[in-house]
């Protein structure tokens, strides 16, 4: 988005940084992922007004609304039970991609 550049590179050093400290401590048996999460019902949007809240979740591809906290939580569930998930980087955000 515009006037994001600071965001937008701390969020890309974190996503850089995924793949080699899951290898740097993959000895020590460490696993590293990243959860990128887009738009989520959380106590900072729900600050918004409701009109803000729907335009957002209607920005959505799908499913068209703000993501639900335990939809956050049972990703985190299911990637702990995994242990082959390591070093990636995986989208939690119903395929939106901010416009600028």
């Amino acid at each position: 988005q515009v006037g994001q550049a600071a965001y937008s590179a701390s969020k890309g050093g974190i996503v850089g940084m995924t793949l080699p400290i899951a290898r740097d401590l993959a000895p020590l048996g460490i696993r590293v992922v990243t959860i990128a999460p887009g738009l989520f019902s959380t106590p900072l949007l729900a600050g918004l007004p409701e009109r803000v809240r729907n335009f957002l979740g209607q920005q959505v591809p799908f499913p068209s609304r703000l993501g639900d906290p335990a939809e956050f939580a049972h990703l985190v569930q299911a990637l702990a039970e995994n242990p082959m998930v390591n070093g990636e980087v995986i989208r939690l955000d119903g395929a939106l991609r901010m416009q600028p």
